[in-house]
Protein backbone atom coordinates (compact mmCIF):
# COMPACT_ATOMS: atom_id res chain seq x y z
CA UNK A 1 0.00 0.00 0.00
CA UNK A 2 2.05 2.89 -0.29
CA UNK A 3 3.87 4.52 -2.65
CA UNK A 4 7.19 2.94 -2.58
CA UNK A 5 10.04 4.26 -4.66
CA UNK A 6 10.23 1.05 -6.70
CA UNK A 7 6.59 0.35 -7.40
CA UNK A 8 3.55 1.94 -5.79
CA UNK A 9 1.92 -0.69 -3.68
CA UNK A 10 -0.50 0.93 -1.26
CA UNK A 11 1.14 2.03 -0.08
CA UNK A 12 -5.21 10.23 16.09
CA UNK A 13 -6.19 13.34 24.01
CA UNK A 14 -8.71 10.68 24.23
CA UNK A 15 -11.97 12.44 23.22
CA UNK A 16 -10.64 13.44 19.83
CA UNK A 17 -9.30 9.98 19.25
CA UNK A 18 -12.63 8.45 20.24
CA UNK A 19 -14.24 10.65 17.57
CA UNK A 20 -11.94 9.11 15.00
CA UNK A 21 -12.85 5.64 16.18
CA UNK A 22 -16.55 6.42 16.04
CA UNK A 23 -16.21 7.92 12.58
CA UNK A 24 -14.52 4.77 11.38
CA UNK A 25 -17.11 2.52 13.00
CA UNK A 26 -19.84 4.37 11.13
CA UNK A 27 -18.26 3.30 7.87
CA UNK A 28 -20.03 0.00 7.69
CA UNK A 29 -22.07 -2.75 9.34
CA UNK A 30 -20.96 -5.49 11.68
CA UNK A 31 -21.18 -8.35 9.19
CA UNK A 32 -19.13 -6.96 6.35
CA UNK A 33 -15.87 -5.08 6.25
CA UNK A 34 -16.42 -1.30 6.54
CA UNK A 35 -15.20 1.31 4.10
CA UNK A 36 -13.10 4.28 5.12
CA UNK A 37 -14.57 7.79 5.20
CA UNK A 38 -13.03 11.26 5.28
CA UNK A 39 -11.34 11.75 8.64
CA UNK A 40 -12.71 14.58 10.81
CA UNK A 41 -10.16 17.26 11.60
CA UNK A 42 -8.82 17.15 15.15
CA UNK A 43 -5.60 18.13 16.94
CA UNK A 44 -4.81 14.47 17.58
CA UNK A 45 -5.56 13.47 14.01
CA UNK A 46 -3.23 16.24 12.83
CA UNK A 47 -0.29 14.21 14.13
CA UNK A 48 -0.72 12.26 10.91
CA UNK A 49 0.42 13.77 7.65
CA UNK A 50 1.84 13.34 4.20
CA UNK A 51 5.34 12.49 3.14
CA UNK A 52 5.91 14.28 -0.14
CA UNK A 53 8.86 15.31 -2.26
CA UNK A 54 10.23 18.80 -1.58
CA UNK A 55 6.92 20.62 -0.93
CA UNK A 56 3.50 19.73 0.53
CA UNK A 57 2.11 19.81 -3.00
CA UNK A 58 4.97 17.76 -4.42
CA UNK A 59 4.68 14.13 -5.47
CA UNK A 60 3.30 12.03 -2.63
CA UNK A 61 5.35 9.22 -1.17
CA UNK A 62 3.28 7.91 1.74
CA UNK A 63 1.68 8.68 5.09
CA UNK A 64 3.60 9.13 8.37
CA UNK A 65 2.79 10.14 11.95
CA UNK A 66 4.53 11.71 14.94
CA UNK A 67 5.52 9.41 17.77
CA UNK A 68 6.84 10.55 21.13
CA UNK A 69 10.61 10.66 21.37
CA UNK A 70 13.27 12.35 23.53
CA UNK A 71 14.22 14.63 20.63
CA UNK A 72 10.57 15.42 19.86
CA UNK A 73 11.36 15.04 16.19
CA UNK A 74 10.42 11.47 15.27
CA UNK A 75 7.98 9.96 12.78
CA UNK A 76 7.03 6.38 12.07
CA UNK A 77 6.14 5.06 8.63
CA UNK A 78 6.76 2.01 6.46
CA UNK A 79 10.31 1.27 5.34
CA UNK A 80 9.27 0.83 1.72
CA UNK A 81 8.04 4.44 1.77
CA UNK A 82 11.53 5.83 2.28
CA UNK A 83 14.03 3.26 1.03
CA UNK A 84 14.28 0.28 -1.28
CA UNK A 85 17.08 -1.96 -2.45
CA UNK A 86 16.74 -0.79 -6.03
CA UNK A 87 16.36 2.96 -5.48
CA UNK A 88 18.09 3.49 -2.14
CA UNK A 89 16.96 6.32 0.12
CA UNK A 90 14.26 8.60 -1.24
CA UNK A 91 15.70 12.12 -1.06
CA UNK A 92 14.02 15.46 -0.48
CA UNK A 93 11.07 14.29 1.60
CA UNK A 94 9.03 16.68 3.74
CA UNK A 95 6.40 15.85 6.36
CA UNK A 96 3.23 17.95 6.47
CA UNK A 97 1.02 17.12 9.48
CA UNK A 98 -2.69 17.75 9.19
CA UNK A 99 -2.50 18.47 5.47
CA UNK A 100 -5.96 18.97 3.98
CA UNK A 101 -7.22 20.43 0.71
CA UNK A 102 -3.96 22.16 -0.10
CA UNK A 103 -3.70 23.73 3.37
CA UNK A 104 -0.75 23.02 5.66
CA UNK A 105 -1.93 24.23 9.09
CA UNK A 106 1.39 23.65 10.86
CA UNK A 107 3.88 23.93 8.03
CA UNK A 108 6.26 21.25 6.84
CA UNK A 109 9.28 19.55 8.39
CA UNK A 110 12.17 18.41 6.16
CA UNK A 111 13.36 14.86 6.70
CA UNK A 112 16.79 14.71 8.32
CA UNK A 113 17.54 11.01 8.79
CA UNK A 114 15.96 7.60 8.27
CA UNK A 115 16.42 4.47 10.40
CA UNK A 116 15.54 1.08 8.93
CA UNK A 117 16.63 -2.44 9.82
CA UNK A 118 19.67 -3.78 7.92
CA UNK A 119 17.57 -6.72 6.79
CA UNK A 120 15.26 -4.33 5.01
CA UNK A 121 18.21 -2.56 3.43
CA UNK A 122 19.76 -5.77 2.12
CA UNK A 123 16.69 -7.68 1.02
CA UNK A 124 13.50 -5.58 1.31
CA UNK A 125 12.46 -8.19 3.90
CA UNK A 126 8.73 -7.65 4.62
CA UNK A 127 9.32 -8.71 8.24
CA UNK A 128 11.15 -5.40 8.75
CA UNK A 129 8.96 -3.01 6.76
CA UNK A 130 8.92 -0.16 9.29
CA UNK A 131 11.02 3.00 9.50
CA UNK A 132 11.66 5.80 11.94
CA UNK A 133 12.27 9.22 10.42
CA UNK A 134 13.72 12.26 12.16
CA UNK A 135 12.78 15.70 10.88
CA UNK A 136 14.54 19.03 11.21
CA UNK A 137 13.00 21.91 13.19
CA UNK A 138 10.67 24.20 11.28
CA UNK A 139 9.98 27.77 12.34
CA UNK A 140 12.11 27.17 15.42
CA UNK A 141 9.98 24.26 16.66
CA UNK A 142 10.29 20.52 16.72
CA UNK A 143 7.36 18.73 15.15
CA UNK A 144 6.21 17.18 18.44
CA UNK A 145 6.09 20.64 20.03
CA UNK A 146 3.73 21.71 17.26
CA UNK A 147 1.30 18.79 17.12
CA UNK A 148 2.20 16.39 19.95
CA UNK A 149 3.18 12.77 19.53
CA UNK A 150 1.55 9.41 20.12
CA UNK A 151 3.29 6.79 22.27
CA UNK A 152 4.64 3.73 20.56
CA UNK A 153 3.25 0.38 21.72
CA UNK A 154 4.91 -3.02 21.32
CA UNK A 155 3.89 -6.49 22.45
CA UNK A 156 0.19 -5.62 22.44
CA UNK A 157 -1.10 -8.79 20.75
CA UNK A 158 -3.88 -9.20 18.21
CA UNK A 159 -7.61 -8.44 18.28
CA UNK A 160 -7.26 -4.79 19.22
CA UNK A 161 -9.64 -2.01 18.18
CA UNK A 162 -7.72 0.54 16.15
CA UNK A 163 -8.33 3.50 13.88
CA UNK A 164 -6.21 3.76 10.76
CA UNK A 165 -5.89 7.19 9.17
CA UNK A 166 -3.97 7.97 6.01
CA UNK A 167 -3.74 9.86 2.76
CA UNK A 168 -4.65 8.18 -0.53
CA UNK A 169 -2.73 9.72 -3.40
CA UNK A 170 -5.95 10.55 -5.22
CA UNK A 171 -7.37 12.56 -2.29
CA UNK A 172 -6.45 15.87 -0.67
CA UNK A 173 -8.11 14.77 2.57
CA UNK A 174 -7.20 11.92 4.89
CA UNK A 175 -9.45 8.92 5.29
CA UNK A 176 -10.07 6.91 8.46
CA UNK A 177 -11.67 3.65 9.48
CA UNK A 178 -11.94 1.54 12.63
CA UNK A 179 -11.82 -2.22 12.98
CA UNK A 180 -10.03 -4.90 14.98
CA UNK A 181 -6.60 -6.22 14.16
CA UNK A 182 -6.28 -9.87 13.23
CA UNK A 183 -3.35 -12.22 13.01
CA UNK A 184 -1.97 -12.80 9.54
CA UNK A 185 1.02 -14.72 10.94
CA UNK A 186 2.92 -14.67 14.25
CA UNK A 187 4.81 -11.61 13.02
CA UNK A 188 2.27 -9.91 10.72
CA UNK A 189 -1.25 -8.61 11.31
CA UNK A 190 -4.14 -7.39 9.18
CA UNK A 191 -6.89 -4.78 9.19
CA UNK A 192 -9.97 -5.17 6.97
CA UNK A 193 -11.52 -1.96 5.68
CA UNK A 194 -11.97 -0.64 2.15
CA UNK A 195 -10.42 2.47 0.66
CA UNK A 196 -6.73 2.12 1.47
CA UNK A 197 -5.16 2.74 -1.91
CA UNK A 198 -1.78 4.07 -3.06
CA UNK A 199 -0.33 6.62 -0.63
CA UNK A 200 -1.74 5.12 2.57
CA UNK A 201 1.31 3.01 3.35
CA UNK A 202 2.79 4.14 6.65
CA UNK A 203 -0.65 5.04 8.05
CA UNK A 204 -0.56 4.46 11.83
CA UNK A 205 -2.73 1.88 13.59
CA UNK A 206 -3.88 3.80 16.69
CA UNK A 207 -5.68 2.35 19.72
CA UNK A 208 -8.27 4.18 21.84
CA UNK A 209 -5.47 5.16 24.24
CA UNK A 210 -3.63 6.88 21.40
CA UNK A 211 -0.92 4.24 21.09
CA UNK A 212 0.55 3.39 17.70
CA UNK A 213 0.79 -0.39 17.38
CA UNK A 214 1.39 -0.74 13.64
CA UNK A 215 1.71 1.00 10.30
CA UNK A 216 0.44 -0.09 6.91
CA UNK A 217 3.28 -2.08 5.40
CA UNK A 218 4.85 -5.50 5.82
CA UNK A 219 3.19 -8.35 3.94
CA UNK A 220 2.60 -7.40 0.30
CA UNK A 221 4.04 -3.98 1.22
CA UNK A 222 0.83 -3.35 3.11
CA UNK A 223 -1.65 -5.06 0.82
CA UNK A 224 -2.46 -5.66 -2.80
CA UNK A 225 -6.16 -4.73 -2.51
CA UNK A 226 -7.81 -1.64 -0.97
CA UNK A 227 -9.85 -3.77 1.44
CA UNK A 228 -7.13 -5.52 3.44
CA UNK A 229 -4.10 -3.81 4.95
CA UNK A 230 -1.15 -5.35 6.76
CA UNK A 231 1.49 -4.35 9.30
CA UNK A 232 4.40 -6.11 10.86
CA UNK A 233 3.62 -6.95 14.47
CA UNK A 234 5.15 -4.27 16.68
CA UNK A 235 7.42 -6.35 18.91
CA UNK A 236 11.11 -6.49 19.85
CA UNK A 237 12.07 -5.68 16.26
CA UNK A 238 10.39 -2.31 16.52
CA UNK A 239 11.59 -1.68 20.08
CA UNK A 240 15.19 -2.11 18.91
CA UNK A 241 14.74 0.06 15.84
CA UNK A 242 13.19 2.82 17.97
CA UNK A 243 16.19 2.58 20.32
CA UNK A 244 18.54 3.03 17.41
CA UNK A 245 16.58 5.97 16.01
CA UNK A 246 16.56 7.81 19.34
CA UNK A 247 20.10 6.99 20.49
Amino acid sequence: MPSRPVRPARAAQAAALAALLLAGAACGGSERAPTAEVAPQSPVGDRIGTLSVRTPQGPRACTASVVHSPGRNLLVTAAHCVQSRRIGLLDGLVFTPGYRNGYSPYGSWPVQSITVDPRWVSDDDPEYDVAFVTVRPAGGREVEDAVGGNPLGTGQGFGLAVSVTGYPNESDEPITCSAHTRSQSPTQERFDCGGYTDGTSGSPWVTATGTVIGVIGGYQEGGETPGTSYSITFDDRVTELYRQATA
